[in-house]
């Protein structure tokens, strides 16, 4: 049975896409996977090539900042999870699901908390979300400096804090966020 992996990132922060991937392994697979969360980024940049370059299949999906906006945090979590499947190129027979809950959709699928430091399928997918994920925000970063994205991916940080009361929201930014939402109110009114 084909098995796909499947995790996220960016749920929490601020702004930005919540980004998916999907992986199943083939072939020779890179050891040293694991959480993507307990790698250094110069490791996660590492086997983020290596899992490139194998066998491997990677889907990556995104769900946008409006996305994020209209439907919430979690339904856009499902949809880039989804698009990370459909965008794998071979139907998975089962989907392993990092986390406690599962999107609504046609694949069999199990969810396993914490499986991201379990289960290599899932491991890698951590690893891809993460470095697509991270290097998004760099190059956001780049086009509207101050807020410091590059080193704090879109968290909600003291910094970025203070530069989204200083500089204001950018359309990066999640609308429906709490912290977003109330600089957005203070300015119009």
């Amino acid at each position: 049975m084909i098995v796909a992996g499947v995790d996220e990132a960016g749920r929490g922060p601020w702004a930005g896409p919540v980004v998916a991937a999907a992986v199943i392994l083939r072939g020779a697979v890179p050891a040293g996977l694991d959480d993507s969360k307990k790698l250094s980024a110069k490791r996660r940049d590492a086997l983020f090539e290596a899992l490139q370059s194998s066998d491997c299949l990677i889907g990556v999906g995104q769900a946008s900042v409006a996305e994020i906006d209209r439907i919430n945090i979690l339904q856009a979590t499902y949809l880039a999870m989804t698009r990370a499947v459909e965008a794998l190129g071979e139907t998975p027979g089962h989907v392993l699901v990092d986390g406690n809950r599962l999107p609504k959709w046609r694949w069999p699928a199990t969810a396993i908390v914490g499986g991201d430091g379990s289960e290599p399928a899932i491991s890698a997918a951590s690893i891809i979300a993460k470095v697509t994920r991270d290097r998004i925000m760099a190059e956001l970063d780049a086009a509207h400096p101050g807020y410091g994205w590059a080193s704090n991916q879109g968290y909600g940080v003291a910094a970025h804090a203070e530069a989204l009361i200083r500089l204001g929201a950018t359309p990066h930014h999640r609308a429906s966020f709490k912290p977003v939402r109330a600089v957005l109110q203070k300015l119009q009114g």
